[in-house]
């Protein structure tokens, strides 16, 4: 394992409604992080597909349904044509990729962040297990077959998404899985946001790298075709103002802030982490599933199989093998 990787956070905004554009912004990001000798980069949640703030999705007019299938239409399949540009991207400047998209599975959209190595492989993908108050609206929920954990040259990566870092038991599953660069992509802010995530930081033993975009309302399509919420009147649809503003950060397993937090416009921030170096020495004090737990009283089961609505006993080829065998009992 080498000593050290340089890890850029992305701070940037989608190009709403309009995925190819925002593939394009990602290409000339990553291109920007790469000249940088960065070896990972992680770009916020929801980056490909948008992230709808401000939208009000509980409207159920004509308006409102037109919205969701507009929104529906710019979330990508995965796998798919857009993951493979993704994929493409990693090997052509030779990095760990991992970014948030909105990912379309049939009818149903999902918060969804997926990986990607300097090969150009896609390695796999972890689907937001809690939709957060209104995200309820228009996404669904993942499970735990989807929260996995890679074994790199430059330490275990993963993700947990935006509000599942408040999730205690959600946490202890990924320290469980040895997690120790720790990708928290999120549409939260501010102060205490970076207080979740130096706490994260601390508990877990890990870096911790959380990309937020920054966007201002002309980022988002003007009224009538999107329609800032509770109404235009106190955002002005071609003015500056912030809607999002920033706040990415990159957090050593000490505690320590390594880069941002940044809320003056879009970025790359960058750091270099020394797994191999700091993670033993925070270890040390305390490791949460390790010598600082008591498995003897508390300990914690985690489901992670598919959890699926509709299971079929039988598979299609022997569904069809045996329809043949009673045409052939019928001769």
């Amino acid at each position: 394992m080498s000593s050290t990787v340089r890890a850029t956070v992305v701070q940037a905004s989608s190009i709403f409604y309009d995925t190819p554009a925002t593939l394009d912004k990602a290409e000339k990001l990553l291109k920007e992080a790469a000249a940088l000798g960065s070896q990972l980069v992680v770009f916020p949640e929801a980056f490909i597909g948008g992230y709808p703030r401000g939208y009000n999705f509980a409207d159920q007019s004509p308006r409102g349904k037109e919205s969701f299938r507009k929104y529906h239409a710019s979330a990508i399949n995965v796998p798919g044509p857009e993951v493979d540009r993704l994929a493409t991207m990693a090997a052509k400047y030779k990095v760990y990729l991992v970014t948030g998209v909105i990912e379309r599975d049939g009818y149903t959209l999902y918060c969804t962040v997926l990986f990607f190595d300097p090969e150009g492989n896609y390695l796999g993908k972890h689907r937001k297990l809690m939709p957060t108050y209104w995200e309820r609206l228009f996404w669904g929920f993942g499970d735990c077959s989807t929260t996995p954990v890679f074994d790199t040259p430059h330490g275990k990566l993963g993700s947990v998404i935006c509000w599942e870092n408040r999730m205690p038991l959600f946490r202890t599953a990924m320290y469980g899985k040895g997690i120790e660069i720790y990708c928290a992509p999120t549409a939260d802010s501010g102060d205490k946001w970076v207080s979740v995530m130096t706490h994260v930081a601390i508990e877990g033993g890990c870096y911790v790298l959380s990309p937020i975009q920054f966007c201002r309302r002309k980022d988002y399509p003007p009224p009538p075709e999107y329609l800032y919420s509770p109404s235009e009147e106190y955002v002005a649809p071609d003015s500056d103002s912030i809607v999002w503003a920033g706040g990415s950060v990159i957090i050593s397993p000490h505690g320590d802030v390594l880069a941002g937090p940044n809320y003056e416009g879009e970025g790359l921030f960058t750091a270099d982490l020394d797994v191999r170096g700091e993670i033993p020495k925070a270890k040390f004090q305390f490791d949460v599933v390790g010598h600082y737990s008591r498995a003897d009283v508390l300990n914690l089961t985690v489901n992670n199989h598919p959890l699926v609505p509709v299971t079929f006993t039988a598979s299609a080829s022997k569904i069809k093998e045996d329809e043949k065998m009673d045409e052939c009992k019928d001769i």
